[in-house]
């Protein structure tokens, strides 16, 4: 049963390609009890190829915002961790195309949330049929995208690093102190 009355907490996970944003995601939800918004870009381009352009990056945007909204109206518990955000979109089309469509910038000074999670580029590289950049250099460049974008913004952010236990011990510690 949904409670409007009360404040959904909304924690972001961010950070490049491979980095356990998703399995931070879903071991957050479990340790919780709640649950996690995944990342809408995987969605879409398993079903429409993992070719993509400029313009589709703000319907994977749409699409992205469409499940974080309705986790959030749908939220049983007080918290709902969120893999991936606007944030994700903008380092994303500015890395590929060199420019960010204005209807994603704007959504992110629209959406509002209560911790960031940044995950560093501590864990081996996984390879999977959607990710493009495996050399350590472009991800260590890509964390630094992030790292500046959540220096510019004004929600709390933690990074998140180490191994295992360690990186969703973290993570438990940073939430703990929003809730």
């Amino acid at each position: 049963m949904q409670n409007r009355n009360r404040k959904i907490k909304k924690v972001v996970i961010i950070g490049p390609e491979s980095t356990g944003k998703s399995i931070l995601c879903e071991q957050l939800a479990a340790h919780y009890k709640t649950t996690w918004v995944k990342e809408y870009a995987r969605e879409y381009l398993l079903k429409n190829g993992k070719a993509y352009s400029f313009e589709n990056l703000y319907e994977i945007a749409k699409g992205q915002i469409t499940a974080e909204d309705n986790a959030i109206k749908n939220a049983e518990a007080k918290i709902v961790f969120i893999d991936t955000d606007m944030y994700v979109m903008k380092v994303w089309s500015e890395f590929v195309f060199n420019k960010c469509d204005n209807k994603i910038l704007t959504e992110i000074l629209l959406r509002d949330y209560d911790l960031y999670l940044l995950c560093d580029t501590d864990l081996p590289w996984t390879k999977d049929e959607l990710r493009e950049y495996p050399d350590q250099a472009t991800r260590e460049k890509l964390f630094l995208y992030y790292k500046e974008e959540m220096t510019e913004q004004k929600t709390p952010w933690v990074i998140i690093n180490g191994i295992n236990e360690m990186r969703l011990a973290k993570a438990i510690e940073a939430v703990d102190k929003i809730l």
